[in-house]
């Protein structure tokens, strides 16, 4: 994690931690499985939970996930399917109090943003994405939460979208993806940003090449300060500067072998 006087913070990490393919290349062979959490915490910043998405956890499950890893770690997870994979999202009221009704939240401090991911197929509607917004609460258990909407279907690339993000009761975003199937938002809509860079290739020992991580890893700090990256296509086009904010980076899908080194070569390049 970077921090420093003149940005925000900066957490970088990749999906999960169990992966076969990654003991021998992340992982020493002989690591316990059960040692593979913390030794992912010990190196990088933040770990995207997808198994949040296909079944609920149990309040001692996130205490003891969150034990495991280092204080300043971030563990953004995503909401459960029952939320999102629906034809209405404004009717997923029950479920989403099921979900945290799981508490999530038992996470205190560690908890990072609540992904709720779209059907590819889900198409921009704007009078059910803002019912769907109204449901999202704005803390839970004295917790605050942030949000994030993963939505990859083009009509999202609206600025009515980014409006209603920007109306909403809580904090939310919509993720800035770096995958050519998926359109890229990079308007800032909230506190913080959150990205997921799909595009990891495995002949590339760090994934993404030095000339493309450097060039991330300069967006990554130009959010962080408050600003807005000039190379990121934008829906609205507002530049201003604010703040300075958390930003949340994951090496997500591609060559997926590659995705913790990718991640620690940028947090490298983020330091300071």
């Amino acid at each position: 994690m970077a921090r420093g006087a003149d940005k925000g913070r900066i957490f970088v990490g990749v999906g999960g931690w169990t992966f076969e393919p990654w003991r021998g290349t992340f992982y020493p062979k002989d690591l316990k499985k059960d040692r593979e959490l913390a030794y992912m915490a010990e190196r990088l910043t933040a770990i995207e939970i997808n198994g949040t998405f296909y079944r609920g956890q149990k309040p001692e499950t996130f205490r003891k996930w969150a034990a495991e890893a280092p204080e300043g770690f971030r563990f953004p997870l995503k909401a459960s399917r029952f939320c999102t994979s629906r034809r209405v999202l404004a009717e997923g009221a029950e479920s989403i109090e099921r979900f945290f009704a799981t508490e999530p939240t038992a996470m205190r401090g560690k908890l990072g943003p609540i992904l709720w991911q779209l059907p590819a197929t889900k198409r921009f509607e704007k009078d059910d994405v803002a019912a769907f917004l109204k449901l999202l609460p704005a803390s839970h258990d004295g917790v605050t939460l942030r949000h994030v909407i993963e939505a990859g279907h083009e009509s999202f690339a609206d600025p009515a979208f980014v409006a209603l993000l920007r109306e909403a009761k809580a904090e939310v975003t919509q993720v800035v993806i770096d995958d050519p199937d998926h359109p890229t938002i990079a308007d800032v809509t909230a506190d913080f940003v959150y990205l997921r860079l799909e595009r990891s290739r495995e002949d590339v020992e760090t994934g993404y090449p030095a000339d493309e991580l450097d060039a991330w890893a300069k967006r990554l700090k130009t959010y962080a300060a408050g600003g807005v990256p000039d190379d990121l296509p934008t829906l609205t086009g507002d530049q201003t500067a604010k703040a300075p904010r958390d930003v949340f980076c994951f090496f997500i899908s591609g060559a997926k072998v590659r995705n913790p080194a990718g991640a620690m070569a940028m947090i490298e390049r983020v330091k300071g």
